[in-house]
């Protein structure tokens, strides 16, 4: 086992830095719990001469917890759904999605 796949499992398992989730996959409702770290970084957006900032919403994930997501796929966190939008992005290291979600 490397030591940065060692390190993220630590933060994963970490609960002040990660939070519990539940994938359900759009195709066959398969379910599986999983940890996330949520991130909801502001996205600028040009239109014209405007320009906006909304809201987003992106977790990660670890692969060896989700080895294949897709878009369409749900994410419930606490109370809320929210549906995987655009390709799950990898890390580097193959260690690591990022899930860029859409309230369901």
């Amino acid at each position: 086992m490397s030591v940065l796949k060692a390190a993220m499992d630590r933060i994963f398992m970490h609960t002040a830095m990660a939070a519990p989730a539940l994938w359900i996959s759009a195709t066959t409702s398969e379910e599986r719990p999983i940890r996330i770290i949520r991130r909801a970084p502001d996205r600028i957006t040009d239109f014209g001469a405007g320009r906006f900032v909304s809201d987003t919403t992106a977790v990660d994930v670890r692969v060896a917890d989700l080895p294949a997501p897709r878009p369409g796929d749900v994410i419930v966190i606490d109370a809320d759904s929210h549906v995987i939008q655009g390709e799950p992005l990898r890390d580097r290291e193959r260690l690591i999605w990022t899930l860029d979600l859409r309230p369901e």
